[in-house]
C-alpha cells in the first residue's frame, strides 16, 4: 500500500479549506453516488451491444439520397506574370 506523503497532507488541507468539515461529507457521498451511476450505466451499455437486434422488430430503414460530388472548380489563370518586388538601397535598413 503505498503510503501518504506529506504533498497528499497538503492537497486534503486545501480541500478542507475550500469546502469546509461539514460538506466534505456531503461531497464524498455525491461522488460515491455519481460513480455508482457510471459504473451501471457501464454495465447497461455492454449489455446493450451484446444483444442482436431483430430486424423484424425494427422500422425498415430509409436510405438517404445519394449526394453528388461538387465538380471540379477550373483553375484561375493570373492575368499577369507575378514579379518578385525589386530592391532598392534605400529600401534596407543600413545595419550600423
Amino acid at each position: 500500500m503505498p503510503s501518504i506523503g506529506p504533498e497528499w497532507l497538503v492537497v486534503l488541507g486545501i480541500v478542507v479549506l475550500l469546502f469546509g468539515a461539514k460538506k466534505l461529507p456531503e461531497l464524498a457521498r455525491s461522488m460515491g453516488k455519481a460513480s455508482g451511476e457510471f459504473k451501471k450505466g457501464l454495465k447497461e451499455g455492454t449489455t446493450a451491444e451484446d444483444e442482436p437486434a431483430a430486424p423484424a422488430a425494427q422500422a425498415p430503414a430509409v436510405q438517404a439520397p445519394a449526394v453528388q460530388a461538387p465538380a471540379p472548380a477550373t483553375p484561375v489563370e493570373p492575368t499577369a506574370p507575378v514579379q518578385p518586388p525589386s530592391s532598392q538601397p534605400g529600401d534596407q535598413a543600413s545595419g550600423g
